[in-house]
């Protein structure tokens, strides 16, 4: 702490820079220095109202859509686990040191 006061001036220039500074007391997190800023302004909600256009049927469900990515192999179902084998593992993974 006594070292804080005697740099404030240079704990308050890193705050401004964007720097975290937090003030310790007998070793312990005590504050933290933080740049004052004037009162900011209410956000409101909304804005980007026109500037977007979504379809009416953007929620409807796409069966053909759907049974392609059901019947795609590019992400293949999860394996069935194997009660055989450690638990969290894949029953199509080797043994640690098994060839493949």
């Amino acid at each position: 702490m006594h070292e804080a006061k005697s740099q404030l001036l240079k704990l308050g220039k890193l705050a401004w820079q964007g720097e975290e500074v937090i003030i310790a007391k007998a070793g312990e997190p005590w504050l933290r220095l933080t740049p004052y800023r004037e009162h900011r302004q209410e956000r409101k909600m909304g804005g980007l109202e026109d500037q977007f256009w979504m379809s009416p049927d953007f929620d409807d469900e796409d069966e053909e859509l759907i049974q392609g990515i059901e019947a795609s192999t590019t992400f293949p179902r999860e394996k069935q686990w194997d009660t055989h084998h450690a638990i969290g593992r894949a029953s199509h993974e080797p043994e640690y040191g098994e060839k493949q």
